[in-house]
């Protein structure tokens, strides 16, 4: 589903990603990890056709993204850290506004159906976004995934300022679309979560992706030591 090939972005002379091989089957969640500047935003905005790669390639359901064509914005589903939705309008509001977007229309009863799929409570879907709380409105953003069909869902530090409470049930619906077929790349600093929900992990520093993980090949210990152990011999080389 997602196909990265020697993907580089640079600035100037400042590189922001260096030459990522990447490749996530359906089904697959992928935990990418990294201190900030790693590259994994970055990595995600590329995938997103949000920026232009400066070389090599991303491919989204064996579709080449490429700035300006739409083609692979079909597939793909984005929750960032912060999830912006028109705050006086209704969770069941935004969810039929952005759901038309793509192309979808829907009954009343089939829209509410996504949110409560994706974890919101029924009374929450007539009331104001702005009275939501972050893990409400990721369950908004899910819906959104849900109701456009992406058989992608990428996700930038998705448990950033939630409780555990509303961390663990982000979990459990993300591991729930990935049985369901969906691929999901999550940039993260969670090492917990990473661990508990990636079938593979990535560790990025300085715009690389250095290492690999099977996630249960490897105790949270020993993740924790390799992602420290990676990261300061690179702050060393810097």
């Amino acid at each position: 589903m997602l196909i990265a090939r020697q993907l580089s972005k640079t600035y100037g002379e400042r590189k922001a990603l260096d030459q990522l091989d990447l490749h996530i089957p359906k089904g697959e969640v992928y935990c990418m990890l990294g201190a900030n500047g790693a590259g994994k935003t970055t990595t995600i905005n590329l995938f997103m056709g949000f920026i232009a790669a400066t070389a090599g390639s991303a491919w989204i359901n064996g579709v080449e993204v490429k700035a300006g064509n739409p083609a692979t914005k079909k597939f793909i589903a984005y929750i960032p850290e912060q999830v912006m939705l028109y705050p006086t309008l209704t969770g069941l509001e935004n969810l039929r506004f952005f759901s038309g977007l793509s192309g979808q229309k829907y009954m009343t009863d089939k829209l509410e159906g996504f949110l409560t799929r994706a974890g919101l409570s029924d009374e929450a879907h007539r009331r104001k976004v702005q009275t939501y709380s972050k893990g409400m409105r990721q369950k908004v953003g899910i819906a959104i995934a849900l109701a456009k069909q992406a058989k992608v869902l990428l996700l930038d530090e998705p448990t950033s300022g939630l409780d555990p409470y509303a961390s663990n049930e982000l979990s459990a619906i993300i591991r729930g679309l990935s049985q369901e077929g969906m691929a999901v790349l999550m940039a993260t600093h969670d090492l917990f979560r990473a661990r508990e929900d990636g079938h593979r992990i990535g560790i990025m520093s300085a715009v690389r992706l250095l290492r690999e993980f099977t996630a249960r090949d490897l105790t949270l210990h020993e993740l924790e030591s390799s992602y420290l152990t990676i990261i300061n011999s690179r702050l060393q080389i810097r």
